[in-house]
């Protein structure tokens, strides 16, 4: 880690609590609860009582029975893989401008845990930004329905799970829906496509470390897509993080791989638990080409106010939470 990184203090304690997650640490094997959601109208309060024990413990969690059809998921990835195969200077034209979150973008994520760009490049949909920043369909015929397609069934999931929090939390049962509104201009949750980038010609010292450095995630909720036999996915419960010890979450078709993130664990007065992960370089004896993986994150409209019933935190604006996060993580952007 880099002393500047070491020495950087954040606004936000979210931020100044992530500069302390360094290191390889050990590996240690933990469930994470795999949670049903078939029948969810019947069966929701149940459900509910799934993800609150899931969320304010390990804080990940497994969706299966989710009606996101396994065809539509495999398209986004064939698609993903065709976008990020295009030259770079195609690409380009379509950049993730600094103090933005749309557009592609080529490592420069650079996290407050490691002062190193993470091993990836990553091209992210914010729907209401995105004038000038969908890929040509003559580059990329049929790319723009998918990916609209894909984004809003994420985000029909995305809001049947909160829905449940909303429940918990003793708010209105579309609270969140309210929050998450796709309809208004100031709309800011995101499908990011993401690509680490393959191991060539890889010297042993490659193989320590990791595509993506430790964090949390910003967001209410993440719903995450892997691809199977492309596996790195750590995670580390922040009730241990003293200890340090990562948990290989192993990707599977038909498993949606959830975390609770900064914005909704603050939501929740810290009851819910927005927990460490990150990527790890892959082992020498393990698939070594590229890692596509598809994360949808919730994050409350612009003009939402969050804060909780509580009031542990002051109240901030979804939009001023989200740019903090923003411009630590691409600090090194010109």
């Amino acid at each position: 880690m880099t002393s500047s990184a070491m020495q950087a203090t954040y606004d936000l304690p979210e931020l100044n609590r992530e500069t302390t997650f360094r290191g390889i640490g050990t590996t240690k094997h933990r469930e994470v609860p795999r949670i049903d959601l078939s029948n969810f109208e019947k069966r929701k309060y149940e459900i509910a009582d799934q993800l609150w024990n899931a969320s304010t413990g390990i804080g990940f969690f497994q969706l299966v029975n989710h009606d996101i059809p396994q065809a539509q998921i495999d398209e986004a990835f064939e698609m993903t893989a065709r976008f990020f195969a295009l030259p770079h200077e195609v690409k380009a034209k379509v950049p993730m401008v600094k103090g933005t979150n749309w557009g592609w973008e080529y490592k420069s994520q650079v996290r407050p845990s490691t002062g190193t760009a993470d091993n990836k490049e990553s091209y992210q949909i914010t729907v209401p930004r995105m004038t000038n920043h969908w890929p040509g369909g003559d580059n990329l015929p049929g790319f723009k329905a998918a990916m609209l397609a894909f984004e809003r069934a994420n985000w029909a999931l995305g809001m049947k799970v909160l829905s449940c929090f909303a429940y918990k939390f003793g708010f209105a049962p579309d609270f969140f829906t309210d929050a998450h509104d796709p309809q208004s201009p100031e709309y800011q949750s995101t499908l990011r496509l993401l690509h680490y980038l393959p191991m060539i010609d890889a010297k042993p010292e490659d193989f320590t470390g990791w595509r993506a450095g430790a964090h949390t995630d910003y967001a209410c909720l993440t719903l995450l897509h892997q691809r199977k036999g492309q596996g790195g996915l750590q995670l580390c419960p922040g009730k241990e993080a003293d200890e340090f010890a990562w948990t290989d979450v192993q990707p599977e078709d038909g498993v949606i791989t959830c975390n609770i993130g900064d914005m909704l664990k603050r939501w929740s007065d810290d009851k819910l638990q927005s927990t460490l992960h990150r990527v790890r370089m892959p082992h020498a004896h393990e698939y070594l080409g590229s890692r596509y993986s598809l994360p949808f994150f919730c994050q409350a409209n612009r003009d939402v106010i969050v804060q909780g019933p509580g009031k542990v935190y002051p109240p901030i604006t979804a939009s001023d939470f989200l740019l903090q996060r923003i411009a630590a993580n691409f600090a090194t952007m010109g």
